[in-house]
């Protein structure tokens, strides 16, 4: 057994004794003595109160440290930026906000991260060695294995830039990007919904798009395009679509698409916001388009339910704030369309993380990846050698 299945074992955070890691693993005690030793070097396991006798001393109980190192997530929006610390538990310890307009450019957005992330530091008086790793959430596609962002619509001077390099040049820790509604995801399911592991996060903002996690893993597919629902097409829509195609569902149920009809309508509304304010106003006319425009993403999230069955079915994104008007349409479809068996226990509801998910997955992002089996075993080699990370 390698150090970091001893250490899988207390990463649910519940303190255990030497000998109940022994009875859980089959290990004998020696074994998990010195994978015990291996992690309390590592700082990432430690002495938790005292346990209680059955006749003399105590036994000692061990738990996962979640102060001893720290990550960063950071939420770069289109217009905005926040990051945050964080510990390994996803406990945001310090958090900064910016207006910061993509369009900028990496190099002054990157540098803005990299000034933040001292800040923050200093702020919780962390050491740079206890930086374990960066979470980044881009908006636009990106290709995760690289952390490159690709052909994104909004984002001049992006394409196929090297972001992870680009921060390691100020700290030398793992940076892990995704897209944005990846880390909102993860966010939603680190906060919200823990003990869930199927669930699907649709952001419904500029674009339409969605975060799948799957058997409590984020699908991300095999170039990271999984979950892109604003380009399918939907039966009603023969409107044209920026990505050059007709009838997709970002043209007719995104933000700009609602605002759009109801200028048309005769309304002086620009952007989603404005829809938003309509519908909390009581406007008729903007509560019909909105509930439209949750049945055009009902008709392709019916069909989603059916492929991968998810249990949550979570709405987030500027478009979400109208509320029961976008949940009631995209309810109607995806109860009439979907498999009865596939939508018995399906709960649509809008994201109780709000406009936090994304920073919050961000930093779900570098924990998930400090705290993985392939990452301990290399940190338990590098402190001991390859018998304490592959084990007997």
């Amino acid at each position: 057994m390698r150090t970091s299945d001893v250490f899988g074992l207390l990463r649910d955070g519940r303190p255990r004794t030497r000998a109940q890691l022994a009875d859980a693993s089959g290990l004998a005690r020696s074994t998990i003595a010195s994978r015990i030793d291996v992690l309390i070097r590592l700082g990432l396991v430690a002495p938790y109160g005292g346990g209680v006798s059955t006749g003399g001393r105590p036994p000692a109980l061990l738990a996962l440290d979640t102060s001893a190192w720290v990550v960063v997530g950071v939420d770069i929006g289109a217009t905005h930026a926040t990051a945050a610390l964080a510990d390994l538990a996803g406990t945001i310890l310090a958090e900064r906000r910016a207006d910061l307009d993509v369009a900028t450019g990496p190099e002054r957005v990157l540098g803005w991260v990299e000034e933040v992330v001292g800040e923050l530091l200093a702020d919780q008086r962390r050491a740079v060695g206890e930086l374990a790793a960066i979470g980044i959430g881009l908006p636009g596609p990106v290709e995760h294995s690289t952390g490159r962002a690709i052909n994104p619509p909004i984002m001049p001077g992006w394409d196929r830039y090297d972001v992870p390099a680009h921060v390691q040049r100020a700290f030398d820790v793992p940076v892990l990007i995704d897209n944005d509604v990846n880390i909102m995801a993860l966010g939603e399911q680190h906060a919200h919904l823990s003990d869930v592991d199927d669930l699907v996060y649709i952001k419904v903002s500029t674009g339409i798009g969605a975060g799948i996690v799957s058997g409590g893993q984020l699908q991300r597919g095999a170039q990271g395009t999984a979950g892109d629902l604003g380009h399918v097409r939907v039966a009603r829509a023969d409107v044209a679509c920026r990505c050059g195609n007709v009838g997709c569902l970002e043209a007719v149920a995104a933000g700009p698409a609602v605002a759009r009809t109801l200028r048309e309508a005769g309304l002086a509304v620009h952007d989603s916001q404005g829809v938003v304010d309509l519908v909390r106003g009581g406007d008729v006319t903007a509560v019909q388009a909105v509930r439209q425009a949750g049945r055009d993403i009902g008709e392709v999230v019916a069909t989603l339910v059916n492929l991968v069955n998810p249990s949550a079915i979570v709405i987030g994104g500027a478009l979400a704030d109208a509320g029961e008007s976008l949940l009631a349409g995209i309810r109607e479809v995806v109860y009439q369309r979907s498999m009865p068996l596939a939508t018995e226990h399906l709960s649509i509801h809008t994201s109780q993380a709000g406009e936090r998910a994304a920073v919050i997955g961000a930093a779900a992002l570098a924990i998930g990846h400090v705290l993985s089996p392939e990452a301990i075993d290399r940190a338990a080699m590098a402190v001991t050698g390859p018998v304490a990370a592959v084990g007997d």
